[in-house]
């Protein structure tokens, strides 16, 4: 029954995955383009700038804030630190 034409249903090719005979297939078509006519990575670099531009400058306000705190709040340790481990710090907190 393999490769056999019924004008009705066409040709039977097989049980799935083991197909009897080859069938022309029809109605696929497929392009294809020479690799030396390829641009892979066209306008990457000037659409990465301009999109890390664009997407930074949106998360300012979010990233910034937190910094700048961050910044405050450990220049002031470091200043308290220095100060506390002086000799004026030492006699202002009572240590001998």
């Amino acid at each position: 029954m393999v490769g056999k034409a019924n004008p009705k249903i066409g040709v039977w090719a097989g049980p799935l995955g083991n197909p009897g005979t080859p069938i022309p297939q029809k109605g696929i078509i497929a392009f294809s383009l020479s690799p030396n006519r390829q641009r892979i990575l066209a306008g990457t670099a000037g659409a990465a700038v301009f999109n890390t531009f664009r997407r930074s400058r949106q998360q300012l306000l979010y990233v910034a804030p937190p910094f700048v705190i961050a910044y405050t709040a450990m220049n002031w340790a470091i200043e308290r630190n220095e100060y506390l481990n002086s000799k004026p710090g030492r006699e202002a907190e009572g240590e001998e």
